[in-house]
């Protein structure tokens, strides 16, 4: 018997960014308006913790013997995500302007809502508290955590459909990256068969029990994990 084609593609890691500005200042930025605006950026601690997670993606890939060139690295169009994996490509030694470098719009932060924008992150406990009762309930005019699954299944099937045989970081944010390490987690344990694309395979494991529990996958700023 002839062995299976592997579930994906690619090799995947994850890195949320850096510390913020919101961060600092204890703010939740969820809009693609808002998150994009260089006031939103990188704070100096989260510069400096960037270029140690490119120093340590660079010395796993050493000893993985990943050559660069088959690196590409995609990133929420976020200030504060661009300015993390600008630092990253830096460290590599990746030119962030070329082919293996892609700002991905669907990669963006989870947006929270009208009622929750620019508020105290310690809101984030009345969200996390609304997906664990029900993960397709959104926050008043924001998103639930099935929407975000939706907007990163076709993120990642549209990064499967670009690249084969690559080593893709990908550089967002807590709850997206919480909510796509779920999605990968339950995919290879719920959905392991090779029929399908990823698009397919998503819509199986979009149920409660699961998305409800994206906590557990949580990362600290700029934490760095391997997820394939």
């Amino acid at each position: 018997m002839e062995p299976s084609a592997p579930l994906f593609r690619n090799s995947y890691w994850v890195l949320r960014h850096g510390r913020s500005i919101p961060n600092e200042k204890g703010l939740i930025v969820s809009s693609l308006e808002n998150g994009t605006l260089e006031k939103f950026g990188l704070a100096s601690e989260g510069l400096n913790q960037a270029r140690l997670a490119g120093e340590l993606l660079l010395k796993e890939l050493r000893e993985k013997n990943i050559p660069l060139g088959k690196v590409r690295i995609c990133y929420s169009p976020f200030s504060r995500t661009t300015d993390t994996a600008k630092v990253v490509a830096d460290v590599l030694g990746i030119p962030f302007v070329s082919p293996q470098c892609k700002a991905t719009v669907e990669l963006r932060e989870r947006y929270f809502g009208p009622s929750f924008e620019l508020l105290s992150h310690d809101k984030y406990a009345e969200i996390w508290s609304l997906d664990e009762k029900d993960p397709f309930m959104p926050p008043e005019g924001g998103e639930s955590v099935a929407d975000v699954v939706s907007r990163l299944a076709v993120a990642l099937a549209d990064i499967e459909a670009e690249f084969q045989g690559c080593t893709v970081l990908i550089v967002s944010h807590g709850d997206p990256l919480q909510i796509l390490q779920t999605v990968f987690h339950s995919v290879k344990e719920l959905a392991p068969s090779n029929e399908g694309d990823i698009l397919s395979k998503t819509k199986e494991i979009m149920v409660h029990s699961i998305l409800s529990k994206h906590r557990r996958f949580a990362l600290e700023t700029a934490e760095l994990r391997q997820i394939t």
